[in-house]
């Protein structure tokens, strides 16, 4: 178990990634490739990226490259995940470039002492190796994350829509305590789950508040940094919802015009701005159970997608359901504000 300490200041320096972390997805969609573990969450991602991969001529450099630097394991070195990555794919490669030699040696002898490191890796403390292995991230995020952006970025949308409610309602506080099963609030204290055959250990953050990184490919227990001299990061794993039973011919919902149906189309529009089963229900005019309904049929047609917030859950846009939303207003002619520049 890794704990957390927080002081009053932890609290009101702790903030929640806007976006996801690209050089942590990467690293987390590596360990996905190499464990059947929620296998199910991302089976067709699996299928397309090995496809992907194999046909851009970068299966080698997967295998000899990159998974023997990211294993599946209780560590990986941590100046492959800068804190800087939150800013960002351009600001977290440039962080990794600019890391020191003295510091990459070190934390390459740690990760070959505890799980093994690849005969090649200790060159990597050489700027120029550095340049070569960025490119090489730099083309596997290209054919295995990008083209799972708007998903990714759907979901951690949805995820800061319920994380943003547990703010309101209790202050940092609250939104710590709405984590999920792998974090438990104890104030002053989060407590994480860790891998079995890690140690127990003590992060004390002395003021400097804590970065929370939802990630889309992470699976399990969270994710911080080794050292505990680095700034606080806390990647923590999406939850994922099982997968919708295949709809069938007989099934109306799969005529989008019945999805457009005065009670959907309303539901659809609650959602547009997050909205709970509850809400609606209000805004539809319908029963709770209508309602929960009516939120199935939308997340099983790809327009909405939730997200468990303790006892309830939290309905959002995907980037499909606003463009639908958007082409339904614009039908109708209503006016649309412009978007902030």
């Amino acid at each position: 178990m890794l704990r957390i300490h927080f002081t009053d200041v932890d609290l009101a320096r702790t903030r929640l990634a806007p976006a996801p972390d690209p050089l942590f997805e990467i690293a987390a969609s590596m360990h996905r490739l190499q464990s059947s573990r929620g296998r199910w969450a991302h089976a067709g991602w699996y299928r397309t990226a090995r496809r992907d991969l194999r046909e851009k001529g970068l299966e080698r450099a997967l295998r000899s490259v990159l998974l023997p630097l990211y294993p599946r394991a209780a560590y990986f070195p941590d100046f492959l995940t800068p804190s800087t990555g939150v800013d960002g794919l351009e600001a977290g490669l440039e962080t990794l470039l600019a890391t020191p030699a003295r510091r990459v040696a070190e934390e390459i002898t740690l990760f070959d002492r505890l799980i093994g490191a690849p005969e090649w890796a200790g060159r990597l403390a050489e700027r120029g190796a550095r340049q070569e292995f960025v490119g090489v991230l730099r083309a596997y995020y290209a054919v295995a994350v990008v083209p799972q952006q708007e998903r990714i970025q759907a979901r951690i949308e949805a995820e800061r829509a319920v994380r943003g409610r547990g703010l309101l309602c209790g202050g940092v506080e609250g939104m710590l305590a709405g984590l999920g099963p792998m974090l438990r609030w104890r104030a002053p204290v989060l407590e994480v789950a860790y891998p079995r055959q890690t140690e127990d250990r003590d992060l004390h953050l002395n003021g400097r508040g804590l970065t929370l990184v939802p990630s889309y490919f992470n699976w399990g227990e969270p994710v911080a940094f080794a050292d505990p001299g680095l700034p606080p990061v806390l990647w923590y794993s999406l939850l994922h919802e099982p997968p919708a039973r295949p709809l069938r011919a007989e099934d109306p919902e799969r005529s989008l015009a019945n999805l457009l149906g005065r009670a959907r189309a309303l539901a659809l529009r609650a959602v547009a701005g997050g909205a709970t089963t509850g809400e609606i229900a209000r805004a539809a005019g319908v029963s709770a159970s209508a309602a929960s309904r009516h939120a199935t049929v939308l997340r099983d047609a790809g327009l909405i997608t939730t997200a468990r917030n303790g006892p309830a859950v939290l309905h959002t846009l995907t980037p499909t359901g606003a463009s639908v939303l958007r082409a339904a207003r614009t039908g109708a002619g209503e006016e649309t504000a412009e978007a902030p520049r």
